[in-house]
């Protein structure tokens, strides 16, 4: 361990001790000396990340930290603290007092089966509240969770790898995926869309090396390594363990299906698979970092959480007395302050709070409210909140549809985001339906052509359809597009630069 020279973080986080570093950055314990207790430091560097504007990717950090923080779950790690200084990120953490399950699974050979259930129970759990949000860990692997002394399991890095990798291709320009090749789903690494199906297959490769000892694709290379989970079978763990039950090796069969629509539907779902190899109820053994421990049930997740849309914001305005009528107009203001400020979740809860009363007072159809109700929509869209932004999104599409037609750009424009939350949502046959359906609304210049917006439309249609497992189908949409993008812009274009990074990856798979 390599001790730091005192440095401070933010004017407030002391460097204490180098713990972990990799080619993005490193993690130190620290102080906070305002509070007065030990954090955990991970710094990084933007200018490690091939392919993307470091302006662009500190924005998104800021985001996805604030995002990820409003999780409120006691499986994933706390968020304290989240900026940048200099030419670096940080993110300040809570202190986990524990070991890495990399280092559990070392120390114990072999891996207790009914500890490897313990484990994958937890974090179905904590997977669970993470999809409701809706948000995709993106790098689920035994360094990004820790076992703590009582037995929980607690989860790290939500948020970041979403951050890493770039929105339209996962590789770096060596060839190279972002990420944990030997945990990544094959949609993420060919550079499709990804969802709630990306985490469960993670989720069987973790759960395959703690049954196992090892992982179930591994090589030299990260091509050879996506080249076995795209196209071997996984080597069934009762073959090595026989003592595993086989309900528990069908399930991890189940997890690491090459096709995402063949794997469990939710993490829901995994857990409840998982809930009769449970340890029976009775007194733990007192042990440290036994993660059977936990379970009289506790973290267990809500019953069908995932499927239900959040909870809407209490009822109230910040901006009037409750005996008088909401002010709108003032309500606006505060609005747009919030969001010069970047204040988006506060932003949103007056929003849907003054909706009610600018109803009643101007109209549910009057330009007022449907201005306001677009805000809505939109900032709901920027805080994260795809699943309550959806249907705002669709009323307010057929709304304008029945008005200016079918072929109207705003319409269109609301149900391209309506699209982008199905996407979000890990939805990826409905969102692709979607695009598919706006597309040749883009596409016809006597219409509502707008090449910019086709050439994005017919991009995320070919990474659904990798998401989707039809590689042929994205290969022939994606190779169009990089024509088509080459013949208007020139092929220096950045668009044309990813496509084209995309399909040389998916011609060295394929061959």
């Amino acid at each position: 361990m390599t001790v730091a020279t005192a440095r401070v973080v933010a004017g407030r986080y002391e460097l204490s001790t180098l713990i972990g570093q990799g080619g993005m950055g490193q993690v130190w314990t620290a102080y906070d000396q305002r509070l007065d207790r030990r954090v955990a430091v991970k710094l990084l560097r933007p200018d490690k990340v091939a392919g993307q504007d470091a302006d662009e990717l500190r924005r998104r950090f800021v985001r996805e930290c604030r995002v990820t923080a409003q999780v409120d779950h006691p499986g994933l790690v706390t968020v304290h603290d989240a900026g940048s200084e200099g030419e670096e990120l940080f993110l300040v953490m809570q202190y986990v007092d524990g070991a890495d399950l990399s280092d559990h699974l070392a120390e114990r050979n072999p891996y207790p089966w009914q500890w490897a259930v313990a484990v994958a129970a937890q974090l179905c759990a904590v997977l669970s509240a993470v999809h409701a949000v809706p948000i995709v860990h993106r790098d689920l692997k035994p360094r990004n969770v820790m076992v703590k002394q009582d037995g929980t399991v607690t989860v790290l890095d939500l948020g970041v790898a979403s951050v890493m990798d770039a929105d339209t291709t996962r590789l770096t320009h060596t060839g190279t995926p972002i990420g944990s090749p030997a945990y990544m789903a094959p949609e993420q690494a060919m550079g499709g869309a990804v969802g709630p199906y990306t985490d469960l297959y993670a989720l069987g490769v973790l759960l395959h090396e703690l049954l196992s000892g090892d992982v179930p694709f591994s090589g030299s290379t990260a091509l050879g390594v996506l080249h076995r989970h795209l196209y071997e079978a996984p080597l069934p763990v009762r073959r090595i363990r026989p003592e595993v039950p086989e309900a528990l090796e069908a399930l991890v069969l189940r997890l690491l299906a090459k096709d995402p629509q063949h794997r469990p539907a939710s993490a829901q779902e995994v857990y409840e698979d998982l809930a009769p190899l449970l340890p029976a109820r009775g007194t733990p053994t007192g042990s440290p970092l036994d993660p059977t421990r936990p379970f009289l049930r506790p973290h267990a997740p809500w019953p069908d959480r995932a499927r239900t849309p959040a909870p809407q914001p209490a009822p109230v305005t910040p901006v009037a007395p409750a005996t008088e009528k909401p002010d709108v107009a003032r309500a606006v203001d505060e609005v747009k302050r919030l969001l010069g400020e970047g204040r988006i979740t506060q932003a949103v809860d007056i929003l849907g709070a003054i909706l009610p009363a600018a109803a009643e007072q101007h109209g549910e159809n009057s330009p007022v409210v449907r201005t306001l109700r677009k805000q809505y929509a939109a900032t709901l869209m920027d805080d994260g909140q795809y699943r309550r932004a959806l249907p705002e999104l669709r009323r307010l599409a057929d709304e304008r549809a029945t008005e200016a037609g079918q072929a109207d750009p705003q319409s269109l424009r609301f149900r391209y985001d309506a699209a982008h939350c199905l996407e979000q949502l890990g939805e990826p046959a409905a969102a692709l339906a979607e695009y598919r359906s706006l597309l040749p609304y883009y596409e016809n210049q006597y219409v509502s052509g707008d090449p910019q917006l086709a050439h994005d439309v017919r991009r995320r249609i070919g990474h659904l359809l990798l998401a989707l497992g039809d590689r042929p189908a994205a290969h022939d949409t994606l190779a169009r597009l990089l024509l088509d993008v080459e013949r208007l812009h020139g092929p220096g274009h950045p668009l044309a630069g990813d496509v084209r990074r995309t399909l040389q990856w998916l011609g060295q798979v394929r061959g």
